[in-house]
């Protein structure tokens, strides 16, 4: 079991180090597999093996990608973030300002959500929606370690619950393909409609961590200098052309049609089970609407991909990580020694697979791509302590999403920095990291434990 342990040991110490993620998984793999005596060729074919395993999810993320670019040029985000911002501005009086407070965090956390489930543009609205608002922000002397939380929350919450959008991703593609995949050996299976109920408790915890930090944390004013933020400079949206008041000119069939592919692409991802479908349907959708020129069309799809190529190629790095660690034959050992060590304690052992899911994630920085990391060797795991499969699926899908929320290599972080420190009073560290791992990390632990207990 030693090449297994080198193997994670090395992948989370470089990614920690900052050495790119998609290297430090093939870096872990073959020094797992060296040590295991596959020989530097059989690790390689062993990883390869696995890398079709995530093709799928990495084009899903790629098309989805396209589809976000396709809808920022319809300029809706554009004027969304305008009429919240007028009408904010309009009602930020003393007397109404904790009513305006609540409005924004509202607001934000909904925009989060739909980002996700219902309009899976990621974090691709945030140079749009946050930068724009930075001022009622200022004069509301609003900490933006709560907006952060926010919008963490959002777009972490919701893909852990909801099976829509990035939600199928992360539920069904990833989290029950992965369990199934590994449990096909030991017999064990769950079926999809098992896991949002299975992770209602664990998004449950993330929710008392916001009101946390809502209510007790960061509900005392915070200063901030006025500093100009010219937020077209930082738009995905092109060139929306805006009246003599700043308004965005967006034609009405513009919008009819933007509309029209939110919908098309729900409708078809809910009745195909397919993103990768759904938002071909979308952009094709935008793209005869006029939306943007033919000729602009490489450009927007290849921008949108993008965007979203970095988390495709570490899925992709990872299934091949997860097949190495498979052709070693040392998870039965590994999983032996475990169940040795720990005794017959179900409450020791699903705190240690949430700690390891944890540091595993903070060193990746993505969820997405630990669960095939995990999966291998939680799914036998949990078979020999006796979890159900309810509480197997709590175990490795809340060990998974543990550090997504706090890791400075995260989108979930790196998102609302890249919103909140236009003005370059925001730090990553310390306004983004630390507030998220504190407020969703150390709930989801506990909430993650209770799952698998009482699951």
């Amino acid at each position: 079991m030693f090449a297994i342990l080198a193997a994670i040991a090395v992948m989370f110490g470089l990614s920690l180090a900052r050495v790119p993620v998609v290297f430090a998984l093939i870096i872990g793999a073959v020094v797992g597999g060296l040590l295991a005596g596959l020989g530097i060729h059989g690790t390689i074919e062993a990883f390869n093996s696995g890398l079709g395993n995530g093709a799928q999810i990495a084009l899903a993320y790629g098309v989805l990608g396209a589809f976000a670019l396709a809808l920022a040029r319809s300029g809706l985000p554009d004027l969304l973030a305008y009429k919240l911002i007028h009408k904010l501005q309009g009602n930020s009086d003393l007397k109404a300002q904790n009513r305006v407070k609540y409005v924004i965090f509202a607001t934000v956390a909904l925009a989060a959500v739909c980002s996700q489930n219902v309009i899976p543009v990621h974090i691709a609205f945030i140079p749009v929606l946050i930068p724009p608002l930075l001022s009622v922000f200022n004069h509301l002397k609003l900490d933006r370690r709560l907006v952060a939380c926010v919008l963490t929350f959002g777009l972490v919450g919701t893909y852990m619950l909801v099976p829509f959008g990035f939600g199928a991703i992360f539920l069904n593609d990833i989290l029950g393909q992965n369990i199934n995949t590994f449990g096909k050996p030991y017999g064990f299976s769950i079926t999809y409609d098992m896991i949002p109920r299975a992770m209602a408790i664990p998004v449950f915890g993330m929710f008392i961590g916001l009101m946390v930090a809502m209510f007790i944390s960061y509900r005392k004013p915070r200063e901030y200098a006025e500093v100009p933020v010219n937020a077209a400079a930082h738009s995905i949206s092109g060139d929306i052309k805006s009246d003599v008041n700043g308004k965005p000119e967006v034609a009405r069939f513009t919008l009819i049609m933007a509309a029209i592919a939110v919908v098309a692409t729900l409708s078809v991802q809910v009745i195909s089970d397919s993103m990768i479908l759904a938002g071909l349907v979308g952009v094709a959708i935008l793209s005869f609407a006029g939306i943007f020129k033919w000729k602009e069309a490489d450009d927007v799809i290849i921008s949108g991909m993008r965007m979203m190529a970095l988390v495709g190629f570490i899925m992709i790095s990872a299934q091949g990580f997860a097949s190495v660690i498979e052709a070693t034959n040392q998870v039965p050992e590994l999983v032996k020694a475990s169940v040795e060590w720990i005794g017959n304690s179900q409450g020791l052992a699903a705190f240690w697979m949430l700690l390891i899911g944890l540091l595993i994630t903070l060193g990746i920085g993505s969820s997405f791509s630990t669960v095939p990391i995990l999966a291998i060797i939680y799914v036998p795991l949990c078979l020999q302590f006796g979890f159900s499969p309810a509480a197997t699926i709590a175990l490795i899908g809340t060990a998974a999403a543990l550090g997504d929320a706090g890791s400075p290599a995260s989108d979930s972080t790196l998102g609302p920095t890249s919103g909140l420190n236009m003005d370059g009073q925001h730090d990553h560290m310390k306004d983004s990291v630390v507030p998220t791992f504190i407020h969703y990390n150390i709930p989801l632990m506990i909430f993650g434990w209770i799952a698998a207990m009482v699951l």
